[in-house]
């Protein structure tokens, strides 16, 4: 990996691509520092220290502390996840936008594009109008009707910004933008909660054996993300002897890899934006029915458990259709003569591929929900609660890590970079 990014700052084009990246993400964590007008930052500080561990926790770790500070960009990319959530739903149900979201041209893609940006000026002009009322009933806001209207611009305003922010990385630099500005708001916090953890241990707050222990589950889950998201079903492919032109083609063996989980980071970080409203909703609320709802939806209650699993099975199939398209593969192979053993070029050909997809998706979702779910019940065992993020934070950050380190050895091998390709061919990843 450290010889892969030195050979990356070797070439223009692909160091300029990552000083860009470098560039967003400190605009991004300047932003979180930058207040809110009419809030009181203090008082802010108090009302999160009593509440690090619960859902507001998590949300304020995904936002990388800035809605613990209520910064400009306290909303973060919230707003932005939820709007691509709803048009991928809609595209999913409605055939015109799932024929503009195909249009060869890319017209489509745009419409459909500008159609997420507007819908997220919607959701971030709403979430911030609740989270000012919110603060005001808290007594943190305390400002008249022109302040209110400061602040709601100016989270508002923010949220656009996050957004844009995502949109130009992704355009201009390496990775997923909108991954990536959340895998910095959880690196951010990451220096404090080991700070934090070595103060409760050296105080004997903690057991030093259920940290331990705490460290070694992390790790496991750490490997077992890395080995989830470079896992494949390798499904053969053989091509048989054929002519074009002047030109015979030799007839050969090979493979199509067939990720077991397709979505990557994606059904997580969905997953986790869709139950993240009933517990904003219950916010907004006093007495014991809302205490209730808000226990419920609380990361270590089993009906947000269960509700997960079932959220990130269905996203992980969602994107599944989204990303792999059976029936193309199947058309390129029949076209250049190839075919899988058993079955026959074209339509058999993709049934099968649809069938295999289905099995290794179902497989990679189970897992990746035994994965997120593992951090989370352990923690409640050993009572080691701030060690960790959890298995939704893990699950990111090496996902984007290796997505981005990916992107990078692929730009590498685009220029057929010397360096990268002894390396490949070393580890008998590049056949």
């Amino acid at each position: 990996m450290i010889e892969g990014f030195r050979d990356a700052f070797r070439l223009p084009d692909l160091k300029r691509r990552i000083l860009f990246v470098i560039g967003a993400l400190f605009i991004f964590r300047l932003g979180a520092y930058i207040p809110t007008p009419g809030i009181d930052a203090d008082a802010m500080s108090r009302f999160f220290a009593d509440r690090e561990e619960g859902m507001l926790g998590f949300l304020n770790l995904l936002t990388g502390g800035a809605l613990s500070r209520f910064g400009i960009f306290a909303l973060g990319v919230g707003p932005y996840i939820n709007s691509s959530i709803v048009m991928q739903l809609l595209t999913g149900a409605f055939p015109a936008l799932a024929k503009m979201q195909k249009d060869d041209k890319g017209e489509g893609r745009k419409k459909i594009t500008q159609y997420t940006r507007i819908a997220t000026i919607f959701f971030a002009l709403v979430q911030a109008i609740g989270l000012i009322a919110w603060l005001r009933n808290l007594g943190v806001f305390a400002g008249g009707y022109f302040e209110w209207l400061m602040a709601v611009s100016t989270v508002t305003t923010g949220a656009i910004v996050v957004m844009w922010l995502g949109e130009v990385m992704s355009d201009h630099g390496i990775g997923n933008g909108t991954s990536m500005l959340i895998y910095a708001g959880i690196v951010a916090r990451l220096p404090r909660t080991v700070i934090d953890t070595a103060g409760r241990v050296i105080s004997v707050q903690f057991n030093i054996v259920a940290v331990i222990a705490a460290i070694a589950v992390v790790i496991a889950v750490v490997v077992g993300c890395i080995y989830l998201q470079e896992g494949k079903r390798r499904l053969p492919v053989q091509y048989a002897k054929r002519q074009v032109g002047n030109k015979v083609y030799e007839g050969r063996s090979t493979f199509i890899p067939l990720p077991i989980n397709p979505g990557g980071v994606i059904p997580i970080i969905f997953a986790t934006s869709v139950l993240l409203f009933p517990y904003t909703i219950a916010s907004f609320f006093e007495g014991s029915a809302a205490e209730g709802f808000r226990k419920i939806f609380s990361p270590d209650h089993a009906v947000y458990m269960i509700v997960e699993v079932l959220l990130i099975i269905a996203f992980s199939y969602f994107y599944k259709e989204i990303a792999i398209n059976p029936a193309e593969w199947a058309g390129n192979m029949k076209d250049h003569g190839g075919a899988v053993s058993g079955y026959r070029p074209g339509r058999q050909t993709a049934d099968y591929i649809v069938k295999v997809m289905n099995r290794i998706t179902l497989c990679g979702a189970l897992a990746l929900s035994v994965i997120q779910l593992i951090p989370n019940l352990i923690s409640q065992v050993i009572k080691v609660e701030t060690l960790a993020f959890g298995g939704t934070a893990i699950i990111i950050v090496v996902g984007v890590a290796l997505d981005t380190i990916q992107q990078i050895e692929s730009q590498l091998l685009a220029r057929h970079f010397e360096g990268i390709v002894k390396r490949q061919r070393k580890s008998g990843r590049l056949l």
